[in-house]
C-alpha cells in the first residue's frame, strides 16, 4: 500500500491541522461510526428484501418506491423517475459547503440463483425471448442498502455537515436493452449532477474476493472501458457436401476469431496495460449439412486507458475485414461504445485516503492493480472529480479462488461487511464537506 499523505492538498492539510477542525471532525466521525454501527440490521433487512426481489435494468420499480419511501421519511428531498426508474434524493446540512454525491446502482441480473438462502431469488422473466431467472449477482442489493443507510446516518447528523448532500440510486448499470439508452449516462444526460451542481461524487462496490473489513482502491484507472463489437461474415452458402460452390463463413469466423487473439498477445503493449478481446458468441446456419450464407460474432472489448481502446477499435476492424476478403467474403464491422475507463481522480484520492485509513484502519486499506471489469460509474467521473472503491464482502479467513465469483448463479456475500460500506460512505461526505472545495 502506498501512502499518498504528502500529496495532500495544502488546505485540507491546515484544517487537519488545526486542533479545533481535527476535534469537531473526529466527533462527527465517532457519531458516524457509532451510528452505522446501530444501523446494521437495518441494513441487512433491506439488502435481503431487495436480493429477494430483484429487478433488471430499467425495470426497478419496487426497489424505487423502497428507496423513495425511505428517504421522505428522513426528511430528504426526492426525486423520482430520473432515468426512467431512478431515484435521487438531496439532503441539506446546517451550513453552507460543497455539494457531495453518493451513488448506488440498483439492477440485477438475468441470471437463476444457485444459493440455499431463505431469500434467495425465485424470480422468474423473460430476457431476449429466453426464460430465466433474476438474481442479485454482482452486490447492487448490497450497494442500495448501504447508501439507504448511510443516507439515515447523514440525515441524524446534518445539522453539522457544512454542505449537501446528493444520493444518487441508479438504474440499469449493467446495461440497457438493445437500443435502450439506460444508467449513469443517462443520469448525467438528465442533469443528475445538477441542481445543485456536484463538486465531488463517491462510489463503492462490494467484492466477493475481498476479506469483509478492507477497502480496496486504485488511483487513476482502475476499471476497463467497455464495448460491443459486432462482426457480420457475408458468404455464399452452399450444399454441406459441395463446399467447394461456397464462399464458407464458418470456416471464415474462425479463422477471424483466431486473428483476433494477437491483438492483445502481440499487439498491445502488455507491460504497459492490460486488455482484453473476448468473442462471446457466435451465431450462424440452421442445419448440420448447409454451409450458410453468413456468420455473426460478437465480443467485448477491455482496455485500460483511450489510447489502447482506441488501437484495438482499429485492429479488429483491420482484421476482420482482411481475413474476411482473403477468404473471398466480406466482414461488416460494428463497435458500440459502452462506458469508459473508470478513473479515480488522483488529487481526490489522495485527498480522502486518510478518510479511508480511519475508517478501516491503515492495515486494512490497499492499493490494487486495475481490473478488466468495466462500471459505469465512468459517466460521472467525466464531469466531476470521483472516487470509487471495492469494500470487502468475502468471509474471513476464506480463500478467495473458492469463492463464487461476481456475475455467476453461486454469487454470495458476507453481510458482515456492509457496515464498514454505510461507514465509508458517511465519513467519506463528512470528511470532504468538512474541509471544502481544494
Amino acid at each position: 500500500m502506498r501512502i499518498l499523505t504528502a500529496a495532500l492538498p495544502a488546505g485540507l492539510l491546515l484544517a487537519l491541522a488545526s486542533p479545533a477542525a481535527h476535534a469537531q471532525n473526529a466527533a462527527l466521525n465517532a457519531r458516524i461510526a457509532q451510528l452505522a454501527t446501530q444501523e446494521e440490521p437495518k441494513v441487512i433487512a433491506w439488502r435481503r428484501d431487495i436480493h429477494e426481489h430483484p429487478e433488471l435494468g430499467n425495470q426497478e420499480t419496487r426497489t424505487a418506491a423502497l428507496i423513495a419511501a425511505h428517504l421522505k421519511k428522513l426528511g430528504i428531498e426526492v426525486q423520482t423517475g430520473v432515468a426512467r426508474t431512478g431515484v435521487v434524493g438531496v439532503l441539506r446540512g446546517g451550513k453552507p459547503g460543497p455539494v457531495v454525491a453518493l451513488r448506488a446502482d440498483m439492477d440485477g441480473l438475468p441470471l437463476t440463483e444457485a444459493n440455499e438462502l431463505a431469500f434467495a431469488s425465485k424470480v422468474k422473466t423473460t430476457y431476449l425471448g429466453q426464460p430465466v431467472g433474476v438474481m442479485h449477482a454482482c452486490g447492487h442489493d448490497t450497494h442500495v442498502a448501504m447508501l439507504m443507510g448511510a443516507a439515515e446516518v447523514l440525515s441524524q447528523v446534518k445539522a453539522d455537515l457544512p454542505g449537501t448532500v446528493k444520493f444518487i440510486f441508479q438504474p440499469a448499470e449493467e446495461g440497457s436493452l438493445p437500443g435502450v439508452e439506460g444508467g449513469a449516462k443517462l443520469m448525467v444526460k438528465e442533469g443528475v449532477l445538477d441542481k445543485p451542481r456536484v463538486d465531488a461524487v463517491f462510489g463503492v462496490h462490494i467484492n466477493a474476493q475481498t476479506e469483509v473489513g478492507n477497502l480496496a482502491y486504485r488511483s487513476g484507472g482502475e476499471m476497463a472501458s467497455s464495448d460491443r463489437f459486432a462482426i457480420k461474415i457475408l458468404g455464399k452458402g452452399s450444399h454441406g457436401a459441395y463446399p467447394w460452390n461456397s464462399v464458407d463463413p464458418v470456416v471464415t469466423a474462425a479463422q477471424i476469431i483466431m486473428g483476433l487473439q494477437t491483438i492483445v498477445s502481440r499487439q498491445v503493449k502488455l507491460i504497459d496495460d492490460a486488455a482484453v478481446v473476448t468473442v462471446g458468441t457466435i451465431n450462424g446456419g440452421v442445419r448440420y449439412n448447409v454451409i450458410p450464407p453468413d456468420v455473426e460474432l460478437t465480443g467485448t472489448i477491455r482496455a485500460l486507458n483511450p489510447e489502447v481502446q482506441k488501437q484495438i477499435w482499429a485492429s479488429v476492424r483491420r482484421i476482420a475485414t482482411n481475413i474476411a476478403e482473403s477468404a473471398g467474403a466480406t466482414a461488416e464491422v460494428t463497435i458500440e461504445p459502452y462506458v469508459p475507463v473508470t478513473t479515480n481522480d488522483p488529487a481526490l484520492t489522495a485527498r480522502m485516503l486518510p478518510t479511508l485509513q480511519a475508517a478501516a484502519g491503515a492495515a486494512h486499506v490497499r492499493e490494487i492493480k486495475a481490473v478488466t471489469g468495466a462500471e459505469d460509474f465512468s459517466f460521472y467521473q467525466e464531469k466531476v472529480p470521483g472516487l470509487f472503491l471495492f469494500v470487502g464482502g468475502m468471509t474471513k479467513g476464506q480463500d478467495p479462488a473458492t469463492t463464487a465469483d461476481h456475475h455467476t448463479a453461486g454469487f454470495r456475500i458476507d453481510e458482515s461487511g456492509l457496515t464498514l460500506g454505510v461507514k465509508t460512505l458517511a465519513t467519506l461526505t463528512a470528511d470532504y464537506l468538512s474541509a471544502g472545495k481544494p
